[in-house]
């Protein structure tokens, strides 16, 4: 029987912010003295108030899917924009990260907040706001009297859930933070209301207590007419996991920066790891947290979403060329798919990420809504596979696409690309020959658009100067290249005079896919390269979890593709060398979702990435010839300070137990 998409509306990312939201938060050191008492009680008087109230503690989740305001879209190198980009409709705040112009007068998305300090200022959220109220609403809880026992310990399990998610947000931004279990008295002492940051270590402990406690009482499943999107075993089972792959990445396990740096807390504890070397044991406990989140995640039904379980391709109209590409787009961008554990469907601006990714297919909707700016640089381009499953630099049958930057025409006799590039086309070598998780993530000039509304071939994308998707001074792409995954294909071109008809789409917070991997790289970081190369069965191999990833968009297992095809065959064999293929798998399928930002960190490769220059093609050229030309468009710095946030002056002034991170 075939899987259907499920295609559900979700009313709980819609809903307006209570009244009540943050209305206990007064303290200038961090929210965790309430006032206002008054309000506080009237807000737990029966369900109807008490519910309001937690949904307003909803509301400071980070919107994933806006590129205005979450990091991890501009913050570092995968989609590059331009000065002088649009920004009636867009704020380009989050590109600054990426540029080097974080600071600690006014921190770009300056998290360590509360709404007395900078609350939403230059894409902030007041975090430690957030989880003050949290900790008022456990405390209240049990005052209403209408509310049925099971319905009170589920919504004690999302606020815990909540509270252990915002302390997570914040660890991965500024590694020790100060945990805020419980609120201080009205009453307290001044002196005690400086609290210290807690070493890494402590924090992720509290988190995953937190999110233990949670489990317990959240459902495995919710509603899927009111619920979607609250927290269910499997999320916060996946939180736990991703807590642990953190502390156990280079960045806060074996990191000599820190250590150099010597940052203490209360008592003169050090707040980061002291081991220079990587500690295994860390990896053995997140490959036992990420196991119970995808078992989790297997009893709630979740499975990797394959096309070809649908129904949803016009009857076996669509060639399977279009289906392999577009396998992992429609698990991004189908509605509520089965492959997405947590899903975000914000209220603000839930198409501007298709906005400025959508090329034009007319004069008239190219002006009329399209931004166009959302350009993959070249390293992104070249950063997937062959066709054959291994880096393009490694692929010795085609030549380690030596000549990548020649152009070359697509015949109407050639078959092989005839879903992917125009007839008679002239094109770079580079887009030929490539992985199908290309072809759905990057749009160049002469590919072919699948979308539309459809599973179809739609159009060709035009990007040289003077050609539709050229340059307008204020929506261009600035490498030649627009980022086509997170367009939904569903998303239609009505009529060639009006803007596209956007299909909004649940953004994937956490999917399958990022668990499967997240277990390949654990297994391989505490026991090795160990199993079959080429399998798909034995839960105690990586190799099993990278390769049902590759297998669901036709690429050949780890195995057959280095042992066939690579230059260094050998090299998928070793530790070091499933390392870097799993995180090259990870930056593939992952690509512009907003997760290579945060991998890159965690990993300690934004040094190597953001101290590269930035490199596209010429924009301004008109034949295939100029416009094909290499050009280097920015060149980045990135220092060791800038793996974690800056905590901005002011709260260092006004709390003498707190330290600035190092380096700032």
């Amino acid at each position: 029987m075939k899987r259907t998409v499920k295609n559900v509306k979700n009313v709980l990312w819609g809903i307006s912010v209570s009244a009540f939201a943050g209305v206990a938060s007064s303290c200038d050191y961090l929210d965790i003295v309430p006032d206002n008492i008054a309000s506080i009680e009237h807000a737990f008087t029966d369900r109807a108030h008490a519910e309001a109230y937690l949904y307003g503690c909803y509301s400071f989740l980070p919107v994933f899917s806006n590129p205005n305001v979450y990091p991890g879209f501009f913050g570092g190198d995968e989609v590059w924009l331009f000065d002088g980009v649009n920004t009636d409709v867009m704020n380009t705040r989050m590109w600054r990260i990426a540029k080097g112009e974080q600071n600690t007068s006014t921190p770009i998305a300056n998290y360590w907040a509360s709404k007395q300090d900078s609350y939403n200022i230059d894409g902030g959220i007041a975090l430690f706001t957030a989880i003050s109220d949290l900790n008022i609403f456990l405390e209240k809880i049990d005052l209403p009297g209408d509310l049925p026992v099971d319905e009170r310990n589920r919504w004690i399990a999302e606020a815990q859930f909540l509270k252990a998610y915002y302390h997570f947000w914040l660890l991965r931004c500024y590694g020790p933070v100060p945990i805020l279990d419980v609120n201080l008295s009205i009453s307290t002492d001044p002196e005690l209301v400086q609290v210290y940051r807690r070493p890494v270590d402590e924090v992720a402990d509290y988190i995953v207590q937190t999110l233990d406690s949670a489990i317990v009482d959240l459902p495995y499943t919710v509603n899927y007419a009111t619920d979607l999107g609250r927290p269910t075993k499997a999320i916060a089972a996946a939180v736990k996991a991703q807590t642990l792959a953190l502390t156990a990445s280079p960045l806060f396990n074996g990191n000599e920066y820190y250590v150099e740096h010597n940052l203490t807390g209360e008592g003169g504890v050090p707040l980061f790891p002291v081991n220079t070397e990587p500690d295994r044991a860390k990896w053995e406990r997140a490959a036992t947290a990420i196991k119970e989140a995808i078992q989790h995640a297997d009893t709630a039904g979740h499975y990797l979403f394959d096309l070809n379980e649908t129904d949803i391709t016009s009857g076996g109209l669509v060639s399977q060329a279009i289906i392999n590409a577009t396998q992992v787009r429609a698990a991004v961008t189908e509605h509520w798919n089965d492959e997405i554990i947590w899903g975000q469907l914000p209220s603000s601006n839930p198409n501007m990420i298709q906005r400025i990714s959508y090329p034009p297919f007319s004069e008239a909707n190219k002006t009329s809504d399209l931004l166009m700016c959302n350009a993959p640089p070249l390293h992104i381009v070249e950063q997937f596979y062959s066709k054959n499953g291994v880096p393009i630099d490694e692929d010795k049958d085609l030549n380690r696409f030596a000549d990548r930057y020649e152009l070359k025409e697509r015949e109407a006799s050639e078959t092989e690309h005839q879903d992917y590039i125009s007839n008679n086309f002239q094109t770079l070598r580079l887009h030929f020959d490539r992985e199908p998780r290309f072809y759905g993530a990057i749009t160049f000039d002469g590919s072919l658009y699948v979308g539309g509304g459809s599973f179809e071939t739609f159009g060709t994308t035009l990007f040289k100067a003077n050609t539709l998707g050229g340059l307008i001074h204020d929506r261009h792409s600035t490498t030649g290249y627009l980022a086509r995954k997170m367009v939904s294909v569903r998303t239609s071109m009505i009529s060639a005079a009006t803007a596209p008809t956007y299909t909004r789409y649940a953004f994937p917070v956490i999917r399958l896919a990022d668990l499967y991997l997240l277990y390949a790289e654990a297994l391989n970081e505490a026991y090795g390269a160990t199993g079959d190369a080429d399998g798909t069965t034995d839960p105690n191999s990586p190799y099993t979890w990278l390769n049902l990833v590759r297998k669901r968009s036709a690429i050949p297992t780890t195995g057959t593709a280095w042992r066939d095809h690579a230059v260094n065959s050998g090299y998928y064999t070793s530790q070091d060398g499933l390392r870097n293929i799993i995180r090259q798998e990870r930056l593939n399928e992952f690509a512009f979702e907003g997760v290579r930002f945060w991998d890159l960190r965690r990993w300690k490769w934004s040094e190597t990435y953001l101290n590269q220059p930035v490199k596209g093609l010429n924009i301004y050229g008109e034949t295939a010839e100029e416009f094909n030309q290499v050009q280097e468009v920015y060149r980045p710095s990135f220092e060791q300070k800038d793996y974690l946030w800056p905590l901005r002056y002011e709260n260092l002034l006004k709390n003498k137990n707190i330290q600035q991170n190092p380096g700032w």
